[in-house]
């Protein structure tokens, strides 16, 4: 009786690929960790849902970057609720093999091309609608995985 040993490679399609800085200010990308408001990994309890993305500090008003080579692909709302109209914008993007979205950022375009490093837009001012909390940039996949690996 012969024995075959079949050895199974596991690759990560984040091998390679890592954000460079979103946000002026946060040149490593720091995360927002504990607030008033709750935690901002991903996975985090919010009331009755998980939080869906990862939360990266940066200062209303802060310069948000291309963390990579992207395509712009369209502004996003976020909110259907009116009283958080202040920072009720963001961006879709694809590159580097991927699809995300950064909320509370008022994109400078929403379509075309910037290069890694390039201005893509502007912190909404959280504070106005989130007194206390840590403010930042929420970067969600589109498929609502775990955008952690790649930051």
């Amino acid at each position: 009786m012969r024995h075959v040993l079949v050895l199974l490679a596991v690759l990560c399609v984040c091998d390679g690929v890592r954000f460079g800085q979103l946000c002026s200010g946060n040149v490593a990308n720091s995360r927002r960790t504990s607030d008033i408001f709750g935690q901002g990994h991903y996975g985090a309890r919010r009331q009755n849902r998980d939080h869906k993305g990862l939360d990266i500090v940066c200062q209303d008003g802060s310069t948000v970057y291309a963390p990579f080579d992207v395509t712009l692909d369209g502004k996003l709302t976020v909110y259907t609720d009116r009283t958080k109209d202040a920072i009720n914008e963001g961006i879709n993007l694809r590159g580097e093999g991927l699809c995300f979205k950064l909320f509370y950022v008022r994109p400078d375009r929403t379509s075309g091309t910037v290069r890694k490093g390039e201005r893509i837009g502007t912190m909404l001012p959280m504070q106005s609608v989130y007194r206390g909390i840590t403010s930042h940039v929420h970067v969600q996949m589109c498929d609502r995985s775990d955008p952690t690996p790649y930051i």
